[in-house]
This record gives structure tokens, sequence and C-alpha cells, in this order.
């Protein structure tokens, strides 16, 4: 049951630095011998497999214990002054000598992680895109930490290397381009990904870009990108390391759909050029981080084809969506763009980062970055440098991300994926149907995918105060701790907003979170008269 407002703890209460060092298992002394060091002033004991063993055995008790819990909750939201305290105090006095291990510090360590966290497990989170971890995705990614191969280069991540290859071969079939024609590289998260996109693209219109910079000059055209008008903020930063001002993004309208709307993008290009502007890339979106909305990929392709522009698609949330029989439609027609970015950390439950940049051309995949390295890089390719990706990615030190999404595809298939969105997006099409009932709710658009936005709209709320309202009940929930969510702007005006990420939420929690807003609201409508 979610708590009344009357039983909730204050947040001061909620974040004192007792209550938060409080929840400790009984610990046995100090580990004998630790701390002491060895001939080379190691300790001898931080690498003994026995107290790795022992350590593990601490942190996976916390962890089961996490999963078990069914409660819902969002966020414990702690002052971070508070918050720093408490860390402090978990940490040794010790200064001038190694000191002891103490199993009852890890295991508080470990607690406060996890209690600080968005409770991602819980029915209680629908707020944001980084979705619940399938558990055995975790294990894997504990051994990458703990074996710790970085991956852009073979040598140091032989199976990391191979399991990209086939992770990209894998997911190509939905894709739909030619099996050798292709390329595929992991990137520490779709920010990343779309840079490195344009990269290529920019360096593919403009050769001379890398080495002598900007064209300038009366005459010369000035490079631009063209992108949807709710495109995500990364893009925009993206322009700006490119060396392209705010004045060379070209912003072409959404329709009531929130969607790039087609019958303007050509009348957008052309005022484009007659302004100096040469776009070298349009970037579409595959579900909006607003709103969820799917740019209509197939028109846009024929486009971008005519006026001779890359067509890069940021499908972080949204490009998981192929997987699906069923909702694969939805990406229609992403066989002719050139390139895509798709966030597996999203949609695909597996730890964070995990982004996979795909090319149509592979032979554009090497075009992004330029420089040499004769300490990592080989003039002359073998059968092991082939499968290197650091000459086609920003990241020299990288984690073999790669590795849980191949291993849960190894053990349990593309169904487990499939399965998981399609329930995500079909309770996503439940709750809208369930607003579409409230009167005193209003929803804004028809979900595409796992992402609805809608406001709660008393008959007595005049129109200037909706915005406020909005934010207030999003601030208020998420200090109560029962539930997460967020909020977005739409047409200027504030909209609450879930994300369904977690496979455990169902309609009946959506009804509790209802029931949550309405009486935020009422207070907050009362406290306000």
């Amino acid at each position: 049951m979610v708590e009344s407002r009357s039983n909730q703890k204050t947040i001061e209460q909620k974040s004192g630095v007792g209550s938060l060092l409080g929840a400790q298992k009984p610990s046995r002394s100090a580990t004998p011998g630790v701390g002491k060091p060895c001939d080379g002033g190691m300790p001898a004991d931080t690498f003994d497999p026995e107290l790795f063993r022992e350590n593990s055995e601490t942190v996976l008790n916390r962890l089961e214990s996490h999963l078990a819990d069914s409660s819902i909750r969002g966020l414990e939201l702690i002052d971070p002054e508070t918050l720093t305290l408490a860390a402090r105090a978990l940490m040794t006095s010790e200064r001038e000598k190694i000191a002891a291990f103490d199993e009852k510090r890890l295991d508080a360590i470990t607690d406060l992680y996890i209690r600080t966290g968005i409770q991602v497990h819980s029915p209680g989170y629908m707020g944001r895109q980084f979705s619940g971890v399938v558990p055995l995705g975790g294990v894997v990614d504990f051994v990458s930490s703990v074996v710790n191969q970085p991956s852009s280069f073979y040598e140091a991540g032989q199976l990391p290397s191979v399991a990209e290859r086939i992770m990209a071969e894998e997911l190509n079939r939905f894709i739909g381009w030619e099996p050798d024609s292709f390329a595929m590289v992991t990137t520490s998260g779709g920010s990343l990904a779309n840079l490195t996109a344009l990269l290529a693209a920019r360096n593919k219109m403009f050769p001379g870009f890398w080495s002598d910079g900007s064209p300038s000059g009366d005459g010369l055209p000035r490079p631009a990108i063209a992108v949807g008008a709710d495109v995500h903020y990364s893009v925009s930063r993206a322009a700006g390391i490119l060396g392209i001002g705010e004045s060379q993004i070209v912003r072409l309208p959404i329709n009531a759909e929130q969607q790039i709307c087609l019958e303007q993008v050509r009348p957008a290009l052309v005022a484009a050029e007659q302004r100096g502007l040469k776009v070298f890339a349009l970037v579409a979106s595959a579900g909006t981080t607003s709103v969820g909305a799917f740019d209509p990929l197939d028109g846009l392709a024929d486009i971008a084809r005519e006026a001779g522009i890359w067509l890069h698609v940021d499908g972080a949330h949204g490009a998981s969506l192929l997987v699906s029989d069923r909702l694969r439609h939805k990406l229609r027609g992403i066989e002719k763009v050139d390139s895509v970015a798709w966030d597996a950390h999203k949609m695909m439950f597996v730890p964070a980062p995990c982004t996979l940049l795909f090319y149509r051309n592979k032979e554009d995949s090497l075009g992004a970055f330029q420089q040499r390295a004769s300490y990592v890089f080989d003039e002359e390719p073998d059968r092991y440098t082939e499968l290197d990706s650091g000459a086609r990615n920003f990241e020299c030190t990288k984690r073999p991300m790669i590795m849980p999404l191949w291993t849960l595809w190894s053990v349990y298939g593309p169904a487990l994926f499939a399965e998981k969105i399609e329930y995500l997006c079909d309770l996503t099409g439940e709750i809208h149907r369930i607003l579409l009932d409230e009167p005193d709710f209003e929803t804004l658009h028809r979900p595409e995918a796992n992402i609805l936005c809608f406001r709660y709209r008393p008959a007595e709320l005049p129109d200037d105060g909706v915005h406020r309202l909005q934010v207030a009940i999003r601030n208020r929930i998420k200090i109560r701790g029962n539930f997460f969510i967020s909020k977005v702007n739409i047409d200027g005006v504030a909209a609450l907003r879930v994300v369904m990420m977690n496979h455990q939420i169902t309609a009946e929690h959506f009804r509790m979170l209802l029931g949550e807003i309405r009486r935020v609201g009422t207070d907050l409508l009362a406290d306000a008269r």
C-alpha cells in the first residue's frame, strides 16, 4: 500500500546519517592478516582469492535481498550534504598504513549504494529510460570488472571482439543490410554514437575538414545538419563539438504526433541552401526521448538520397523494437539509412552503457577518425587486428560492454527480448486507455512504444496553473519515495512522463500511481489556497 501523506516521514528524517548507516548485518571481526604488507609493500590479502570469495558473498547477499524486494518504492531522496557525511563515516581513518579489512564496512557501503539509487527493479520505477537489468547480465558485467579486458583491440579482448562481430551479424538480420557490407562498433552511450556517426558523415562530405578545418570564405557553403525539433540534446552538443554553430542546425518542424513532418523537409532543405548552408546529415529519431515518437524513416530516406545527404537514426530508445515481429514496422525503412545508434542498455535490459553504432557501408565506419598511433594501430592489418575497433571508435580503453548482451542472447535467444519489449509496449497502451477514462487527467499523445506523457488537470485548476502543478507534483512524488516518474515540457507546458522499463509493473501499479498523483495534487492545491 502507498502510505498516506500523514504517515510520510519528512525528508530530513529519511536522510539522517544514523538511518543511512543503520541497516548493517552483524559482522565477524576484521579478517586476520589483512593489511600485512608483502615483500613489495602491497597488502598481502587484497588480491587473495579467499577474500575475494568472502567479499563477493557479502555483496551478493545484499543484491539478492534487493532483487527479492517487490515493494513499491521509487527514490530515497537525500540531502547531498547528509549523504556526504554518511559516505565519509564509512571511510577508514587510517592514513599512514593499510587498514585491516572490515566486512561490516563493505556491507554498509553496499547497502548505502543500493538504497540511495533509483529502485529500477521496483514496480514504483516508471521514470527513466535505463532499465532493470536481467540479473544474469549483471553477473557477466561483474566478470568483466574482475578480469578487466578493454575491448577496443582484439589482443586485449578476444572474446568481446568476437562477440561484437557475432551480435552485429545477429542484429543486422533485423536491420536488413547485406551481410558483408555493413559495420558495427560499440560506444559508451548513445550520445557518443551520435557524435561518431556525425563525424563520419561530415568527413565524407567535407574530406578536408579533419586536416584543414571548416570551409571559410565568401561563397563557400557552411556545413550544417538537419534535425527534428524534438531530437535528443546530444545531437546539438555533437554539432558544437563538430564546429557547427546553432545557426547551422536546421530544425525541421514536427507534426501533432511529434514526428518530423515529411511535407516540410524539402522546403526546409531548400531554405537552408539559400542561406549558404550545406546540409551533410539529417538526423531522425526512432523513439524520441520526450514522447517515444518514431520519425517516418522510409520517406526521410528517400529525401536524403535525393539530396545526397547522410541519414542517421538516433534509435537509442526504439531500435530494440526491431527484434519484435509485431513492432518492427515502426522502423519501416531502416534498411535505407546510413547509420543507426542503438542503446541495448535501454530496452534490451543489460547494464549501461552498451550502445551499438551500425553503418550501412563498412568503409564509412573508418571515416570518423584519422589519427596515426603506432603503439595501438597497425598499418597492415592481419586476421587478428582486423577485429580491432580502435580506429573506428573515439575510445581507446573501453569496457567489453557487449558481453552481457551476447551472453543473454546466447543463453535465452532473441525471444527473451521480444517478449519483454512487447509486454512493456502493450502495458503502455493499456495505461493510456485507463487515462482516457479518468476525467481529471489529460492524455497528450497516443503512445508508440513505452513512453506516455499526461497531465493532472482537475476541473478547478486554471490554465495558468497547469505547468506549475505538474512540476510540483513530480517533485513531491520524488520526495515521498513511493514512485519515481519524470517530467517533460510539451508545447511549453510541463507534463508528467512515465517510461515502462520494468516488466514487473502492471496496470494496477499504474492505478496506484494515479491515486498518489491525486493525493499529492489535492494537497498542493489546498496549500496554494
